[in-house]
């Protein structure tokens, strides 16, 4: 198998650094890197994703005929590859990546033209609902109801753990329109207006949170929402269906880059000395740990790239996703294992700035400190959303092993 890149491919990689380098605002990029759990606004992400949009690059897997760029698959690893390496924050996934390309798949014609140029240009945000309180990787027990009114559906229940559900305008939904002897086919799916009478969004208050009061996930509560009938994607009953199409999508991102570029940050702090006078670079162990993880993520970049040779053939990512998904959050974990170890005790600070205007209290140790901790606790999901790693391996047994 060549996994080397033609010299046309490696021209667009550099016209996409060049770029980042050119558009990519340095504040921007200074906030991303010291917030605590990489924070940036709202207005800042639509801000940079709309400088993607007006340059052709917001659909990197939408095809021509809905406004996308069209990439082919060894195109989207470079894009990807160069984002990470600059740091650029990337799209919010659930418009673009996620109920995208199952309206796209599944949906009429009249809802790819309602909802598929708002998710292009960010000008409407999603956020999904699926897993419920008692209902997370076991998601044929959920509860949430729609029931039929004739030319609308009136929903009840709540969703939980739901991602950026307080920026959200639409929300994509898991709802149960009838009850089956096999629980998955009584499921539907529904796009539902978040600014509807009868919708109310919790935060969540995470270890991870701030003090300035920024939260990421919340519990959606829905009583007695109208949906209008043309909200329904593809059959009543068959959301089951629609929701493994789009799980596929969530979990068969590469991770490679990313996972490069949070180590090789690791590697850079490590250098530096502590009060004491010490750096971790010089103590062995510490650095056999750093080592194994960069054996690990370069192991996952060459199985990533043999997976970039069946999608340039033609082929889906199928239960390699799975793979994909286990293995990224696995290293990625460890990473921020090893963050906290190096920071130390100085990890301990969750929101400590300074010195800012106004603020004359300097830091508490360097500034990567006052993230390790955030994004080692922010992070332990990682290993439960988009189906738990033990529903992934239990996939990989089935689909790969051919074990029952």
């Amino acid at each position: 198998m060549n996994l080397q890149f033609t010299q046309e491919e490696l021209n667009f990689q550099k016209e996409v650094r060049d770029w980042i380098t050119e558009n990519y605002p340095e504040d921007m990029k200074d906030r991303l890197m010291n917030s605590p759990n990489g924070h940036v606004t709202k207005e800042e992400h639509v801000k940079w994703q709309q400088a993607l949009y007006s340059k052709g690059w917001a659909g990197v897997n939408w095809p021509k005929e809905y406004g996308g760029a069209s990439f082919t698959a060894s195109q989207k690893y470079l894009f990807s590859k160069e984002m990470a390496a600059a740091r650029a924050p990337g799209f919010t996934a659930f418009g673009i990546s996620m109920v995208a390309p199952v309206i796209m798949a599944f949906g009429t014609d009249e809802q790819k033209a309602k909802y598929l140029p708002d998710i292009l240009s960010s000008k409407v945000w999603w956020c999904q609902g699926y897993s419920e309180p008692g209902s997370g990787s076991d998601l044929a027990s959920l509860k949430t109801k729609a029931e039929d009114k004739g030319d609308h559906y009136l929903v009840n229940g709540a969703k939980t753990w739901t991602t950026m559900a307080q920026h959200a305008d639409m929300i994509f939904c898991l709802v149960r329109t009838s009850q089956e002897d096999i629980r998955q086919k009584g499921i539907s799916f529904l796009l539902i207006d978040m600014h509807s009478e009868g919708i109310e969004v919790q935060p969540i208050n995470t270890l991870d949170n701030t003090p300035i009061g920024h939260h990421e996930v919340n519990t959606v509560f829905f009583e007695d929402v109208k949906v209008p009938k043309e909200n329904l994607i593809g059959e009543e009953g068959k959301g089951w269906t629609y929701a493994k199409y789009l799980l596929e999508f969530e979990r068969g991102n590469g991770y490679s880059s990313e996972l490069y570029q949070q180590l090789q940050q690791l590697k850079v702090k490590a250098e530096l000395e502590d009060v004491n006078g010490n750096k971790l670079s010089d103590e062995q162990s510490f650095m056999e740990e750093i080592a194994k993880l960069e054996v690990q993520i370069n192991a996952m970049e060459a199985t990533e790239l043999r997976i970039l040779g069946s999608l340039s053939a033609g082929q889906n990512v199928g239960p390699e996703s799975s793979l994909l998904k286990t293995r990224g959050t696995e290293i990625g974990q460890a990473i921020t294992e090893l963050a906290v170890e190096l920071v130390g005790y100085y990890g301990l600070p969750f929101h400590n700035p300074g010195p800012e205007i106004g603020n004359n209290e300097p830091a508490i140790g360097s500034r990567f400190a006052n993230t390790a901790a955030p994004r080692y606790f922010n992070y332990r999901k990682a290993s439960i959303y988009a189906g738990s790693n033990e529903i992934q391996r239990n996939i990989m047994a089935k689909l790969v092993l051919g074990l029952s």
